[in-house]
């Protein structure tokens, strides 16, 4: 009785601690995704990992988020015509995120977003992307504070701690 239980309670524990290593950021936060916001400047305080989310939120047929190649966003220029719902959520993998509005002039007047993510299982925060003619290395960003970035937990010693218990338990 108490191997059964001790599974169940190391799946909860499991999927509580997977649920809580990601995290979700609402691109632009309350201004969302429109004309207007530097997201260079809202991206330089956040860490992003593999696994997290990004919701964009805007006008539905107002706008479009579009995830594109460096020199299609360095161009401002798609062929690909995104998403134009209102809503648009993207999960990260590891690397370089591009995303663009394609429509008429938006992206050459800032809405366009690059992001980094790093791998989930990395501790180092990666750097953001330089912007298109930056001349000096970009630095790492600054750590985030607690209202411009979600709270993130490190799955590994919880996991660890939850498995000894769970050991014990099975053993007794």
């Amino acid at each position: 009785m108490a191997s059964s239980s001790a599974l169940i309670a190391l799946l909860v524990v499991l999927g509580c601690a997977t649920a809580a290593s990601a995290a979700t950021f609402t691109v632009g936060d309350s201004q969302g995704w429109t004309v207007g916001p530097n997201y260079a400047t809202w991206a330089s305080g956040k860490t992003f990992s593999a696994g997290d989310t990004l919701v964009f939120n805007y006008g539905s047929q107002a706008h479009t988020v579009t995830e594109v190649t460096k020199n299609e966003y360095d161009a401002c220029s798609s062929t690909a015509n995104g998403e134009n719902s209102g809503t648009t959520t993207k999960t990260l993998t590891a690397g370089d995120h591009y995303y663009i509005c394609t429509i008429g002039t938006h992206c050459a007047n800032g809405m366009k977003l690059a992001i980094t993510a790093a791998d989930s299982s990395s501790s180092t925060p990666p750097a953001a992307p330089a912007p298109p003619g930056a001349s000096t290395p970009p630095t790492a960003p600054s750590s985030p504070t607690p209202s411009s970035a979600p709270a993130r937990l490190h799955a590994g010693p919880v996991l660890a701690v939850a498995a000894g218990v769970l050991v014990k338990l099975a053993l007794f």
